[in-house]
């Protein structure tokens, strides 16, 4: 599970992406392969994985984000609603890199970073794991420094996200799991065109309470391409 952080988010400058590789391409040369596009696109290129927008750059994570990162992660505001305590040491920080490794050696998962481009820094990241390739599905979640909020750049860097999820992945579905208290998410998610589809109560013990998970989804053929 990663069940999203975000603090309140307000509207900021459309997302404009433009993914520097022609991942296209790739998927032409992969359609009668037996590789797993993901896969190969998450193994194979991620120097080129790069998406833009107005204000944002999201690739995939370097350890070298990890400062950055720990910033956004020993927040306890920030982790309020995620599956894992806040970090207190870089130890935490590189355990967390070392389980993305992992992750993305083996095709399961991509953890990449939100770079704020005027300032060079990291902000944030955006997850996309739990990837099913027969059911072309995977699931997404997110995670905003404190100081970012209410800007926009969370809705920005999740529809440029959502984009390269459908128009370069070729997923036909995407889903995020949050807990329901987390409002500001649940509003992201309804702003990208997710729909909840469901609650399941009492589902996780964490952090000393019991707490509910709201599940999402949003099919390809049911979105709307945002607006420039």
């Amino acid at each position: 599970m990663a069940r999203s952080s975000l603090g309140g988010d307000q509207p900021g400058a459309p997302a404009q992406p433009f993914l520097v590789a022609d991942i296209r391409t790739a998927r032409r040369l992969l359609r009668h392969s037996s590789f797993c596009l993901f896969s190969f696109l998450l193994m194979l290129l991620p120097a080129h994985i790069k998406i833009e927008t107005n204000r944002l750059t999201i690739r995939l994570v370097e350890e070298s984000d990890l400062p950055s990162l720990f910033a956004v992660n020993a927040d306890d505001a920030v982790t309020r609603y995620l599956p894992y305590e806040s970090w207190k040491s870089a130890a935490d920080g590189e355990a967390w890199f070392s389980r993305a490794a992992a992750r993305l050696a083996a095709g399961e998962a991509g953890q990449f970073v939100i770079v704020h481009r005027e300032s060079r820094r990291v902000v944030g990241t955006c997850l996309l794991f739990r990837f099913e390739q027969s059911s072309a599905r995977a699931e997404v979640g997110y995670v905003l420094a404190r100081e970012y909020w209410g800007a926009g750049y969370m809705l920005e860097a999740m529809k440029a996200f959502v984009v390269f999820a459908f128009e370069q992945l070729g997923m036909r579905r995407l889903e995020a799991e949050i807990d329901p208290r987390n409002v500001s998410s649940a509003r992201l998610l309804e702003r990208l065109g997710f729909v909840r589809e469901g609650l399941l109560r009492q589902r996780w013990a964490m952090k000393g309470e019991v707490a509910d998970s709201g599940f999402y989804g949003l099919l390809h053929e049911d979105w709307q391409p945002f607006p420039p």
